[in-house]
């Protein structure tokens, strides 16, 4: 595999130098490169549904020239001939087409004079074994999902003379263990090195709450009560701050759930601390630009906003400067601090209230005061006195982030945290996740 990833950085590598040498005077350009090699396994009933090997990759080449942009997307082969041809045929196509295009006034041109190589190698499950060191301990359950790994490529070159190389080892295993009533405990695990132990620790913990599940339910009647959030149900909160809060042109524009924050209208807990973190690998630190985000990135500092997330084309428009955000700035590496919480205390310390595992459907319902909606999802309970006597019925929930991340609201986050894995597989492999605790509010609003 090795010797093949090699093989693809040279391809790639020439496939940019082809273009530099074609390119007229008057045009820039910039090259994205999506690649993999990565076997996927469907198990359904502990038994396994489809499984099969992909090598897949395209190639992202957007021309600039006369204050205008396009862009064209085709198939990366490998094969030099091949991806040669593609691209000069392409650039030849984005040339006749480019001056059809109004002017675009906030066009920003590739100007750094980067470059960076990074490779992270792991240790996978062999295909061989996949099937059967998963299944072996969940033969008696009816386990559902679907593992993903293999090697996963970004990289980046451009008219400037830039080129990056990121590749990496990676699994995600996205599973769901059921009861025949049709209730279910969600739960993935995911890294560069698989870990046995950690593994069965996992499956160990779903069919404790399996057990659980078999219980009756609870019907809960709206109104605010104490909640714990697990890790993966804070990553879920989380992520809405890419959608219309942490942006800068989302600031700027009025359009974000932050702004109030970024105003010092209003602050979060001092025990809520957030920022990106590259240091651990996951994902490439450079953006659709080729420029390259610092390692560490504090957003928000003891609940107050102390940087968003910035890209060229925001600065130059706003008057602002650039932090490598991605074109979305959207989060790419985020992580909360842990607190204080440890996990044998997260019962006695909820004493009364709900136990939510996983969320779905999360919207904005008011996105100026930060109201979040959603629902409750997979392995919910309702706890008393410090112990689980049964699982909930799904509750719909509609809060705001200054209430559940508040100074009066947020009790603590736990003294652990948890790698909540991207496992979208739609266009190609997602990269990274969030690094998140566990999280226990005084009071959280459910409205059905």
């Amino acid at each position: 595999m090795i010797d093949e990833i090699s093989a693809l950085e040279t391809s790639f590598n020439q496939l940019v130098e082809t273009l530099l040498m074609k390119k007229a005077e008057d045009e820039q350009f910039t090259v994205r490169l999506k690649s993999e090699r990565s076997q996927f396994t469907r198990f359904n009933h502990a038994k396994v549904r489809q499984t099969g090997f992909v090598a897949d990759g395209w190639i992202e080449l957007t021309l600039m020239a006369e204050q205008r942009r396009i862009f064209s997307q085709f198939p990366f082969t490998g094969n030099w001939e091949v991806d040669g041809n593609l691209a000069y045929t392409a650039l030849q196509e984005l040339r006749a087409e480019i001056p059809l295009l109004p002017i675009d006034p906030y066009l920003v041109l590739p100007s750094g004079n980067h470059t960076s190589r990074e490779i992270n190698t792991g240790n996978l499950l062999t295909t061989e074994t996949v099937v059967e060191r998963i299944l072996e301990s969940v033969a008696d359950l009816d386990f559902t999902g679907i593992y993903a790994g293999g090697v996963v490529v970004r990289a980046y070159g451009d008219s400037n003379g830039q080129l990056h190389w990121f590749a990496t080892d990676s699994f995600n295993l996205d599973y769901s263990l059921f009861i025949p009533s049709g209730q279910a405990v969600k739960g993935t695990f995911a890294g560069n090195e698989w870990d046995e132990s950690a593994y069965l620790g996992k499956i160990k913990d779903g069919k404790k709450q399996l057990e659980m599940l078999s219980l009756p339910p609870k019907k809960i009647p709206r109104g605010q009560y104490k909640t714990y959030f697990a890790p993966a149900a804070v990553a879920d909160l989380l992520a809405m701050l890419s959608w219309g809060a942490i942006s800068e042109a989302d600031i700027q524009q009025g359009n974000s759930a932050l702004a109030v924050l970024s105003r010092q209208e209003k602050n979060l807990s001092p025990k809520f601390n957030l920022k990106e973190n590259f240091t651990k690998g996951l994902v490439p630190r450079f953006n659709e630009l080729g420029e390259i985000a610092a390692p560490e990135l504090i957003l928000i500092d003891q609940g107050n906003l102390v940087n968003t997330l910035i890209n060229s084309r925001t600065a130059k428009e706003y008057g602002k400067i650039a932090n490598g955000a991605n074109s979305y700035e959207s989060l790419r590496a985020p992580e909360i601090a842990s607190g204080n919480l440890a996990f044998e205390q997260i019962l006695p310390n909820l004493d009364t209230g709900l136990y939510v595992s996983n969320l779905h459907y999360l919207n904005w319902s008011d996105r100026p005061s930060g109201r979040i909606t959603g629902m409750t999802r997979y392995a919910c309970f309702w706890v008393e006195n410090g112990e689980i006597v049964a699982p909930i019925e799904n509750l719909r929930f509609d809060e705001s982030l200054y209430r559940f991340w508040g100074e009066d609201n947020l009790v603590d986050l736990t003294n652990f945290q948890e790698f909540i894995p991207e496992v979208g597989t739609y266009d190609s492999r997602q990269l990274g996740g969030s690094f998140v605790p566990g999280m226990l509010v005084k009071d959280f609003t459910y409205t059905l």
